[in-house]
Formats: C-alpha cells, structure tokens, sequence
C-alpha cells in the first residue's frame, strides 16, 4: 500500500520548509510541532543524515469529524509532513495519504473526511507545485 502524496520541488530546502507551512496553512492545516529529524539524530546518536523535517500540520475541523467517528483514529490522522532534501538541490515533501484513515481500520465512516483531507492536501502540493521554479 502506498501511504504518501509525494512532490519533488525545485528549491532548496531551507526555502522549501516556509512555503510548505504556508501552502498548508492556506488549506486550514496549522503547524502545531516541527520535529527537526536531522538535528536529533545528530545530537542524540552522533549520527549525520540530509536536512529532514517532520511537519505535525493538523486541520482541527477534519481531526474533530474523524476522532467523532472513532478515538484511536488519532493514530492515523493525515498530519504528518515530511519535508527533506533530495538530490541536485531539490526537495522531497511527503504527505500521509489519507485513505490511510479509511483502509487501516476499515471504518468506512471515515471516507468524506478522508476524501475532503485529500482534496486540501492535494490543493496544498499543487499550490507548491505552482510556486516552484522550473
């Protein structure tokens, strides 16, 4: 199973990160925790990997409507965005796909909140898509 709406951007990654919270922002997700992966590693376990963000963007209206339907779906809301670099100066920003919601624990319930995820998701990469220089 695919689990990830993955978008390569021409940008750095320090110019990538910004416009991610925003493109995200403008689809109602707030950046709540920013989980910089690469420093951790580093300060914990000596250990030296490329730039690595993990981004906790949550749309409360989507995460209230799902955690209605069932509680321990919190372990799988879609509000997780990874933004790291990738080769040539380029970078990679990796959404959970949300059906993951819907097809994990098999709640069928959970499909208009997963496909209306999807939509702002989608609507947040195309936007970054746009606004990235070819």
């Amino acid at each position: 199973m695919d689990y990830a709406r993955t978008l390569t951007l021409d940008l750095p990654y320090d110019q990538a990160v910004p416009r991610v919270k925003e493109a995200f922002k403008e689809q109602g997700f707030g950046t709540l925790t920013e989980i910089d992966v690469t420093a951790t590693l580093r300060e914990k376990l000596g250990h030296t990997m490329e730039d690595y963000v993990i981004l906790g963007a949550c749309n409360p209206q989507l995460a209230h409507r799902a955690l209605d339907i069932e509680r321990e779906i919190g372990l799988l809301l879609p509000c997780n965005v990874v933004v790291r670099t990738a080769e040539h100066g380029r970078t990679l920003v990796q959404a959970l796909d949300p059906n993951v919601m819907v097809t994990v624990p098999g709640r069928t319930e959970m499909q208009p909140i997963a496909e209306e995820a999807t939509a702002r998701i989608q609507a947040a990469l195309d936007t970054l898509r746009t606004a990235s220089p070819s």
